[in-house]
Order: structure tokens, then C-alpha cells, then sequence
């Protein structure tokens, strides 16, 4: 069975996408997801109406108290994990992984993971210049103007070992089709 750790940092943008899309696919392959959220995450997921959906839905939903707790990072190392998805990943949390900061349980497992050679996959909606259309609860839309240092950081990442830069939320889907495919006998 692929165990995958799914980190949500706060951000609004596409997870809604995103959560329905996990559901699905762990329904479709049986997939063992742990999700491991920021402080912030968890007050997202609620303002869009998600926090319920995936409790009922994931077995194990492990909210950050820092750094290092929960020990998502020694799952991490030790193999637990078949590979760790971040998505939707804030501009802040990517600001802080180009730059080698990791002083939440999101950026701390990304440095750490991919000093073990974790593979992991990160979804900034923040990835390219120009506009944003995303949805607000509700579902009022409303556009963003990506900046610059936004890119230049995704740009920064994309250059490192281990980690891997999704373009869209498309791309999850793919990522974990192609795993599934690369390795039957982790079904």
C-alpha cells in the first residue's frame, strides 16, 4: 500500500480542489494518507468547510505544536513515508523552504526529509507570474498579482534535491498515478 504524508499549510488557494482530489484518490487506490496540517491549516480548513469532510475520511490528521511535534520527521527518515506531498503551500512556507529556514513542522520536515532523499512534491499556487483567480468560501472568486519574490522563491526551489515542483493541482493526481505505476508492489 503507498503511504503518503500529506502536509497542508494555510492556504486557501485550490484546496478545495486539492481535498476533494485526496478523497478521491484514496478511494480509487487505497491509499494509507497521513495528514499532518499547520496551526494555521487547520482554521483554513475550517473556514471552507473541509475539516469535517477529512476527518471522516483520513484515519490520522495530526495538527503542528512545533516544529518537531508531531515527529513527522523521523517518520520521514525512517522510511514510513513513500513520499511527502505539501499541498496547497503558502508563499510564507515557501519563502521559508528556499531559503533553508525550518521552524515549523512543515518547513522542518521538508529540510529534513530531503536530507534523507524523501521524495517530495510541493503545490505553491504561487509558482508563475501574473494573475491568480481563486475561490473564496462562498465561492466569490477573487484575483491575485503573484509578485515576483514569490516566483523567484518557487524558482529556488525547483533547483533542489528531492524536491519536486507541482505546476497545478493536475499534477497531484499524476505524481501519485506515476508512484503507484513506478512501484506495483507498494499497492
Amino acid at each position: 500500500m503507498v503511504k503518503i504524508a500529506w502536509g497542508i499549510t494555510g492556504c486557501g488557494d485550490k484546496i478545495e480542489e486539492i481535498a476533494h482530489m485526496m478523497v478521491d484518490l484514496k478511494r480509487q487506490y487505497d491509499l494509507n494518507v497521513d495528514i499532518y496540517i499547520s496551526k494555521n491549516a487547520k482554521l483554513v480548513l475550517k473556514w471552507y468547510k473541509l475539516w469535517q469532510m477529512l476527518e471522516n475520511e483520513f484515519y490520522d490528521i495530526r495538527v503542528e505544536v512545533d516544529a518537531n511535534s508531531p515527529f513527522l520527521v523521523g517518520k520521514l527518515q525512517t522510511g514510513h513515508y513513500d513520499m511527502f506531498l505539501v499541498a496547497p503551500v503558502t508563499a510564507n512556507s515557501t519563502a521559508k523552504i528556499a531559503h533553508g529556514i525550518s521552524d515549523t513542522l512543515i518547513t522542518n520536515a521538508v529540510s529534513q526529509g530531503a536530507k534523507a532523499r524523501v521524495p517530495i512534491y510541493l503545490y505553491p499556487p504561487d509558482n508563475k507570474p501574473g494573475e491568480l483567480e481563486t475561490i473564496l468560501p462562498g465561492g466569490k472568486k477573487l484575483t491575485l498579482y503573484i509578485r515576483d519574490v514569490d516566483v523567484e522563491n518557487v524558482d529556488r526551489i525547483r533547483k533542489m534535491d528531492s524536491i519536486t515542483v507541482l505546476e497545478d493541482v493536475a499534477d497531484i493526481r499524476r505524481v501519485i498515478e506515476d508512484f503507484i505505476k513506478a512501484h506495483p508492489e507498494a499497492k
